[in-house]
C-alpha cells in the first residue's frame, strides 16, 4: 500500500503547484462507493502530510455526501469533511466523483434543486462512476460542459473486494486532453484505468462487460449445481474449473457456492456485494442498447430473464451470485427462458 501511495504522490497531477490545496468530493457511499472513498481519504491524508512536510502547503481534503449517514459518519472519523447536499459538495471541490445506483439518482444528483450543476465551478472535473445509460452520460456531460466543467463517465469493474483493495478497473469516456489528470485521480482507488473514447463510451464498455459477467455467473452456478447434485465435492469441482477451460472470474474469484471461498458474498449469506437488482438494471440497459442497434444477444436476453425472475423470488437485495441458490430452488419448466436463435 505504501508503494502504491508513493507512486501516486510522485505522479499526481491533481497536486498542481499553483494551488495551495486540493479538495476532492465523493458522492454515493454504498457497497462500492464507501470503500472507494475510504481509499481516496487514506491517500489524501498521506498527501496532506507530504505537502506539509515537503512542500509547505496547506494540504488536501475530501468532502463526502450520501443520503444515508452511516458511512458518512465512518468516513468523517477517518478524516473526511461532510456535506449536507450534492450542491454543497460541488461548491467546495475541484474534483468530484459520483457513484450512484441508477439513472434517476444520477439525474437528481446532477440536475436537482440541490444538485451538482447548481453550484459547480468552472474547471471542476466531474467523474461519474455510476453504471447508467450511455445516452444519459452524454446528456449530463453536455450540461456539465455548458457550466465550464470537465465531465467523464468512468464506471468500474472488479467487485467489492477490488474496491476495498483499490484494484478496480475503470472504463473511462471523456476528453482525451484531460484524461491523464482523471487517470491520476482514479489511481487512488483503482489499478487499471482505460480510456475508451468520448463521453458515454465507458458506459458502453461496462454494460457489455456486465452482460458477459451475468452470463458467466449463471453458467458457473449451473455447472456447480449440476456437479454437486451428481456427487462431486464443491471445492474439488471449483479447483477443476479453475485449472481447466471453464475457468472464469465467477468461478475463480467470486464463486457462488457457499463454503468454496472466503471473503465473497456467498460465504456471507450473499450480503453486500453487487445486488441482484443492480445486475438486472445493467442487463436492462444492455438489452436497450441491443435493441437500439438491432443486435441479437440470445444469452444476454436469457440472463436478463433469469435475473428478472430472481427479483420476484426474494433475491433483489442479495448479491447477484445468489443465482446459484435461485437455480437450486427452480424446476426445469420455470427456467426454460432461452430464446431460439
Amino acid at each position: 500500500v505504501v508503494t502504491k501511495i508513493t507512486e501516486v504522490v510522485l505522479s499526481l497531477r491533481i497536486l498542481d503547484e499553483t494551488k495551495s490545496s486540493t479538495t476532492i468530493g465523493f458522492i454515493g457511499l454504498g457497497n462500492m462507493g464507501c470503500p472507494m472513498a475510504r481509499n481516496i481519504i487514506a491517500k489524501v491524508l498521506y498527501l496532506f502530510t507530504y505537502s506539509l512536510i515537503l512542500r509547505n502547503r496547506e494540504g488536501h481534503n475530501v468532502v463526502v455526501y450520501d443520503i444515508r449517514q452511516e458511512c458518512v459518519t465512518e468516513l468523517a472519523e477517518e478524516g473526511a469533511t461532510t456535506a449536507s447536499s450534492p450542491l454543497q459538495v460541488a461548491s467546495e471541490v475541484q474534483y468530484l466523483i459520483t457513484m450512484l445506483p441508477d439513472n434517476a439518482t444520477v439525474r437528481e444528483t446532477y440536475q436537482g434543486d440541490n444538485g451538482i450543476l447548481k453550484s459547480v465551478k468552472k474547471g471542476t472535473m466531474l467523474i461519474d462512476s455510476s453504471t447508467i445509460d450511455p445516452e444519459l452520460s452524454k446528456y449530463v456531460g453536455k450540461l456539465a460542459e455548458e457550466k465550464g466543467a470537465i465531465f467523464f463517465d468512468a464506471p468500474v469493474s472488479g467487485g467489492v473486494n477490488a474496491a476495498r483493495e483499490a484494484k478496480l478497473t475503470f472504463m473511462v469516456g471523456g476528453p482525451e486532453k484531460y484524461f491523464p489528470t482523471a487517470q491520476d485521480l482514479l489511481f487512488t482507488t483503482g489499478a487499471r484505468i482505460v480510456h475508451c473514447g468520448s463521453v458515454g463510451s465507458g458506459q458502453t464498455a461496462k454494460l457489455c462487460n456486465n452482460m458477459l459477467l451475468a452470463v458467466s455467473m449463471i453458467g458457473t452456478a449451473e455447472a456447480m449445481n449440476l456437479g454437486i447434485r451428481l456427487g462431486l465435492d464443491p471445492k474439488l469441482l471449483m479447483s477443476v474449473f479453475n485449472s481447466s477451460t471453464g475457468r472464469c472470474w465467477s468461478s475463480e474469484l467470486y464463486n457462488p457456492v457457499p463454503g468454496t471461498m472466503e471473503n465473497v458474498p456467498s460465504c456471507n449469506n450473499y450480503e453486500g456485494g453487487f445486488l441482484t437488482r443492480l445486475m438486472f438494471k445493467d442487463l436492462t440497459l444492455a438489452q436497450d442498447m441491443a435493441a437500439r442497434t438491432t443486435t441479437k444477444t440470445p444469452l444476454g436476453s436469457s440472463a436478463h430473464k433469469v435475473y428478472s425472475k430472481m427479483l420476484n423470488n426474494g433475491f433483489a437485495e442479495k448479491d447477484f451470485s445468489s443465482v446459484y441458490q435461485f437455480l437450486k430452488q427452480q424446476s426445469p419448466q420455470i427456467l426454460c427462458v432461452t430464446e431460439s436463435i
